[in-house]
C-alpha cells in the first residue's frame, strides 16, 4: 500500500479480521436476512402477486376500501378505515399484511378464493420491510444501448445469434443445423414476399455454391414488388381495411387507394417513423413538393377504415364517437401494444393509465371533419379525366394571378384547390339547432316544410361572401332565406331552389352569394313555399366560404362556373381521408363518465399519459404532435412493439408472445436484451428501415435453422421459445391461396387498383337494404393475390375466414391459428383451389416427362421445391391409379370435373388437389 507508514499498515491489517468478527456476530444475532438478504424484485416477484390476488378489487376498476394498488402514491395513502395498508419499512404497521394473515374469513384478504401462500406472504413482508419500493414495468422504461454478449461459436452469423446462443447455453440446448437449401429458400420467399420462389431464383440459388448465395437471394426478394404486397397484407389487419362500411347496411366503401399506398410504402422502404406519421397525420404535415400531397392524404385513410353506420334513424354523433374511440384503441394497439380500450370506462385495471388520460388522448383524434354521414366526407377527390385536372390547375393559376397580396397568393390558391378536393368545413344537418316544421330524413338529410326553419349556430362570418349548398330537389321551387341572428334579422342571402335530381344518394352543389358580415352569429335558414305539401328540398350540407378573386375580370363568370362544375363532377375517385377542423369548428373534449358518451364529465385538453415521457416542448397538441411523440426515440414502446411484430411474422411467435399486450398482464419477453437491442438497432442503426431490420433477422443463423423437432426440444421447449430450431407455422389465409395459384401457374402479377371478386360459392351475399351483388371478375382478375380480394365485413371471402382471417370490423394485431376439418374441405373443394389443382395437373402433364410417376414427382417438386420421398410417391401413385380407374369407368364424372373427356388429366387433378392439401404445403417449415 504505497503512501502508508509501516505502523499504519499494521493497524489496517488488524482491522480486517476484527471487522469479519463483527459481521459474524451480527449474522448470529440477527440472521442472514439483515446482512445478506437479497432485495425483492418488484416486477418479478411482487407485481404478479398484486395483479393476480389483489388488484381486481384494489385497482383501476374498483377501489374497495378506498385502497388502490395501481400507483404507489395511492397504495401508500390512508384508506377508508383511516389506516395505511402499506407503511414502508414497517411490516407491523402495514394493515395489508394483517388482513392477508387474518384467520377470520370476513376480514381476510383476498375475501374470495385461496388465501396467499406463506411464500407470498413472506415476499410481501420482505418487500415492505425493504421500503416497499415500486418499479416501472419493463415496457415503460426506455431501452438503453446494449452490447451483444461474447460467445464463442462457429454457429454465430450475426449479433442476433449471440443473444440466442447465450440463452440456449443456459438451458443446455444446442442450436439446430441449417435447413437444406430448397427448404430455406421456400421459407425465405414465403416470409419476405408471401409467395414461393420463382423458378429463375430457385435455379440461381441452388446452383450457386458461394458464401454470398443466400444473401443474394435475400436482396432479390427484398427488392421484389411482391414484397410490398406481402407486408401490406399484414398491415391491413391492423388498419382494419375493408371495402365496405360495416354495420347493418355494410355498403361499399371506395378506399382501395389506401391499400395501394401501403404496398408502395413497403416497397420503397418508407422509414417506419414517417410511415407512422403519414398515416396518423399526413394531412397536417408541412406541404411537401408538388405531386406528394395526395399520397399523404391517402395515407390518413388508415383511420378512415373505421365503420360507418348508414342505417336510417341512427344518431350520427353516437357513431362518430364510436369511430373516434376505435381510433384511440387502434393507435394504442398498433404502436404501443397497450390495452387502452378498458380505460374508456375506468382507470386501467393493471397498467398505470388513469381514466381521464384516455380522454386526453381522445382529444388528439376528436377534431377531424368526418361525421358518420353517408357520403363519408371528407373525401379526397381525384379527377379521372385529364381535362378536369387541367381545369383545377387553371383555377389555381387564376387565384394566384388575381390575388392582390403577394404573401396570400399561394395560400389562397391552395384553399381553393382544397375546397374542390375536400369541400370542407361543412355544416351537416345534425349540427343545426332548433329544427322547426322539419326533420332529418333517414337521420341524415335536412327536410323542412313551408314556414319552418333551422339554425346554424354561432359561426364567424367574417371574410365569408359565398354559400355552397349540397341538396336534392326532384321538383324544385320554393325559397330559402338566410338571416342573421333571428327570423326577422338582416337578410344575408336568398336561394331560389332549382330542380336537382341526380338519383338517390347523389346531391347537387350550388353556389349562393352571401352578404359580407363581421363577427360571430347564428344564421337562420327559413324555408318558404306556400301551398306545397312536403319539404322544399333535401339538404346534405351547407358551407360558408370566400369566393374567387377577380370578380371584375371578363373571364370571372367562366372561372366560377368551372369551380362549380368541378364540385359536381361524377367522374372522380373519392377516398375517405382525415381533415382537421378549423378553429370555428373545433370540438371540446370531455371525460365520458363511466365511458358513457352521453354523460360529460370534466373538460380535458389533448395530452399523453403520465407513465410515458411527455411530448417534446413546443410540439403541437394535435394529431401531428401525437404521431411525432409515438415515434420519438424517447417513447419506450414503439420500436419494441414494431420489431416484435416483424419478428413474430418470421418466427410465428414474438419475443413477447402477446404481440398485442406489452402491459403487466402480457407475456414476459423470452429474450429481453435481444428485444431492446433490436429496438435500438431499428431506431438508430437502421434509421427505421424495415427492410434492413428484416434482412438482419433473416441473415441470422437463428432464422436459418432446420425446423425439425428433436426429442429434447419437444420435451424442454415445445413452443420453440428459446429458438433452438427454425420456425414451423401454418401460412396465412392469403398465402395459402396465393401459393396454390402460384405453383399452378394461374397467379396474376397485376398490381394495384380496385378490389376484385374471384369465384366464390353461390349464396354468400344475401344483402339486406342493398342491391350489391358478388360479380365474379373476368380474366386474370380472378387470380390476383388475396390482398386484392373484395372485403365485405359482414360476409368476408369464405376461404379467408376458414383460415382464421378476421372480419376487420376492428383492429386485429395477432391472428389465431386453428386446425379444423373445414380448412381441408376448403383446399379440397373451394372453386379456386379446384381450378389451381387442374392448372397444376396440366403443368404436370406438360413438364413432367412420360409416365405417371414422373408427372407426380414434377407436381410435388413444383409445390415443395424438393424431391418426393418413396413413401409419399407410393401413396400419390396409388391415388392416381384409383382416380384414373374411376374416371375411365364414369366418363361423365370426368367432364363434370374438368369439362373435357381426358381421364388422365382428371386423375392428375385429383393428385394435384391432394398435393395442394398437404400439411407441408400449407405450412412454412
Amino acid at each position: 500500500m504505497p503512501g502508508l507508514s509501516s505502523i499504519q499498515r499494521k493497524k489496517r491489517y488488524l482491522l480486517i479480521p476484527f471487522g469479519l468478527l463483527l459481521l459474524s456476530i451480527a449474522y448470529v444475532l440477527w440472521g442472514e436476512s439483515v446482512l445478506f438478504e437479497q432485495k425483492v424484485d418488484f416486477n418479478a416477484e411482487i407485481r404478479p402477486i398484486l395483479n393476480k390476488k389483489c388488484i381486481t378489487c384494489h385497482g383501476g376498476v374498483k377501489r374497495s376500501g378506498d385502497f388502490s394498488l395501481l400507483f404507489r402514491s395511492e397504495a401508500l395513502g390512508v384508506n377508508e378505515s383511516g389506516k395505511r395498508a402499506i407503511v414502508p419499512g414497517d411490516v407491523e404497521a402495514s394493515e395489508m399484511i394483517h388482513r392477508i394473515k387474518h384467520t377470520d374469513p370476513e376480514e381476510r384478504m383476498p375475501p374470495e378464493g385461496e388465501p396467499l401462500s406463506q411464500e407470498e406472504v413472506n415476499l410481501l413482508s420482505r418487500w415492505i420491510e425493504q421500503g416497499a419500493y415500486w418499479e416501472d414495468h419493463w415496457a415503460y422504461v426506455k431501452p438503453e444501448p446494449i452490447t451483444p454478449p461474447e460467445v464463442e461459436s462457429d454457429w454465430v452469423n450475426n449479433d442476433i445469434d449471440k443473444f440466442i446462443l447465450q440463452t440456449l447455453n443456459t438451458k443446455n440446448l444446442q442450436p439446430s443445423a441449417e435447413a437444406d437449401k430448397a427448404t430455406l429458400l421456400r421459407r425465405l420467399s414465403l416470409d419476405l414476399t408471401g409467395l414461393p420462389p420463382e423458378q429463375e431464383l430457385i435455379h440461381k440459388f441452388l446452383s450457386d455454391s458461394s458464401d454470398q448465395a443466400y444473401e443474394k437471394a435475400v436482396d432479390y426478394l427484398l427488392a421484389s414488388p411482391r414484397y410490398g404486397e406481402r407486408w401490406a397484407a399484414m398491415w391491413m389487419d391492423l388498419a382494419r381495411y375493408a371495402d365496405s362500411k360495416g354495420y347493418e347496411k355494410d355498403d361499399h366503401r371506395n378506399i382501395w387507394q389506401y391499400r395501394d399506398w401501403l404496398i408502395k410504402a413497403f416497397n420503397e422502404d418508407k422509414p417506419f417513423d414517417l410511415f407512422t406519421i403519414e398515416q396518423l397525420a399526413g394531412d397536417l404535415m408541412p406541404k411537401p413538393p408538388k405531386g406528394q400531397d395526395e399520397s399523404r392524404y391517402i395515407a390518413t385513410a388508415f383511420h378512415r377504415n373505421t365503420m360507418n353506420n348508414d342505417e336510417g334513424g341512427t344518431d350520427d354523433e353516437e357513431f362518430r364517437v364510436a369511430a373516434v374511440i376505435d381510433r384511440v384503441n387502434t393507435t394504442w394497439d398498433v404502436w404501443q401494444a397497450t390495452t387502452m380500450a378498458c380505460v374508456q370506462c375506468h382507470s386501467h385495471p393493471y397498467d398505470p393509465i388513469r381514466h381521464e388520460e384516455y380522454y386526453k388522448f381522445y382529444a388528439f383524434l376528436n377534431n377531424t371533419s368526418d361525421a358518420d354521414v353517408p357520403s363519408e366526407s371528407p373525401n379526397l377527390k381525384q379527377f379521372k379525366r385529364e381535362e378536369d385536372q387541367k381545369k383545377l390547375e387553371e383555377l389555381k393559376n387564376w387565384v394566384i394571378t388575381h390575388t392582390a397580396s403577394a404573401d396570400d397568393k399561394l395560400t389562397q390558391a391552395q384553399q381553393i384547390v382544397d375546397m374542390v378536393r375536400f369541400t370542407e368545413p361543412k355544416f351537416h344537418p345534425k349540427n343545426f339547432k332548433e329544427l322547426t316544421k322539419g326533420a332529418l330524413a333517414d337521420g341524415k338529410y335536412l327536410e323542412v316544410d313551408d314556414g319552418g326553419y333551422a339554425i346554424i349556430p354561432d359561426y364567424t362570418l367574417t371574410g365569408k361572401n359565398e354559400l355552397l349548398i349540397s341538396y336534392r330537389a326532384p321538383q324544385g321551387g320554393g325559397l330559402v332565406e338566410f338571416r342573421k341572428g333571428g327570423l326577422n334579422g338582416e337578410l344575408l342571402a336568398h336561394w331560389k331552389v332549382k330542380k336537382a335530381d341526380k338519383g338517390w344518394g347523389k346531391s347537387v352543389v350550388t353556389s349562393i352569394p352571401l352578404k359580407p358580415t363581421e363577427g360571430r352569429h347564428d344564421v337562420y335558414m327559413i324555408f318558404k313555399d306556400p301551398g306545397r305539401k312536403g319539404p322544399l328540398c333535401s339538404i346534405e350540407w351547407v358551407l360558408f366560404h370566400t369566393s374567387l378573386p377577380g370578380a371584375e375580370q371578363p373571364q370571372y363568370t367562366e372561372m366560377k362556373q368551372a369551380f362549380l362544375s368541378l364540385l359536381n363532377k361524377d367522374e372522380v375517385e373519392k377516398t375517405p381521408v382525415m381533415v382537421e377542423r378549423p378553429a370555428d369548428f373545433r370540438r371540446k373534449t370531455h371525460v365520458f363518465v363511466r365511458g358513457n358518451w352521453m354523460v360529460d364529465g370534466e373538460e380535458v385538453e389533448a395530452d399523453v399519459p403520465h407513465a410515458w415521457p411527455a411530448m417534446a416542448e413546443g410540439a403541437p397538441k394535435n394529431r401531428l404532435g401525437m404521431a411525432q411523440w409515438l415515434v420519438s426515440t424517447e417513447n419506450p414502446l414503439t420500436a419494441r412493439v414494431a420489431v416484435n411484430r416483424f419478428w413474430s411474422q418470421l418466427f410465428g411467435i414474438g419475443i413477447v408472445e402477446t404481440v398485442e399486450d406489452f402491459g403487466t398482464q402480457g407475456a414476459k419477453p423470452s429474450h429481453p436484451q435481444l428485444l431492446d437491442w433490436l429496438a435500438m438497432q431499428f431506431m438508430h442503426e437502421h434509421a427505421w428501415s424495415i427492410k434492413k431490420l428484416l434482412k438482419q433477422i433473416v441473415m441470422s443463423a437463428t432464422y436459418r435453422q432446420s425446423s425439425k423437432v428433436r426429442p429434447q426440444l419437444q420435451e424442454v421447449d415445445p413452443a420453440n421459445r428459446y429458438l433452438a430450431r427454425g420456425p414451423r407455422v401454418r401460412l396465412t389465409a392469403e398465402q395459402i391461396r396465393d401459393q396454390a395459384l402460384a405453383v399452378s401457374g394461374l397467379l396474376s402479377t397485376k398490381m394495384y387498383g380496385p378490389s376484385v371478386m374471384p369465384e366464390q360459392p353461390e349464396g354468400i351475399w344475401q344483402v339486406v337494404y342493398s342491391g350489391r351483388q358478388w360479380k365474379t371478375s373476368e380474366g386474370e382478375d380472378q387470380y390476383r393475390r388475396g390482398l386484392y380480394t373484395y372485403w365485405r365485413r359482414t360476409s368476408p371471402y369464405p376461404s379467408m375466414i376458414a383460415f382464421d382471417s378476421p372480419s376487420r370490423e376492428f383492429c386485429v394485431t395477432r391472428r389465431i391459428r386453428t386446425n379444423t376439418p373445414l380448412q381441408a374441405l376448403v383446399t379440397l373443394n373451394d372453386p379456386v383451389f379446384m381450378q389451381a389443382a387442374q392448372a397444376l395437373a396440366k403443368r404436370m402433364l406438360h413438364e413432367g416427362g412420360e409416365n405417371p410417376k414422373a408427372y407426380i414427382n414434377t407436381g410435388y417438386q413444383l409445390a415443395m421445391l424438393k424431391p418426393l420421398s418413396p413413401e409419399k410417391e407410393k401413396a400419390l401413385l396409388k391415388l392416381y391409379e384409383e382416380a384414373l380407374a374411376h374416371y375411365q369407368a364414369a366418363p361423365e364424372e370426368t367432364i363434370k370435373l374438368i369439362e373435357e373427356e381426358n381421364h388422365q388429366l382428371a386423375a392428375l387433378s385429383v393428385v394435384a388437389n391432394a398435393i395442394l392439401n398437404l400439411d407441408e404445403f400449407v405450412t412454412k417449415g
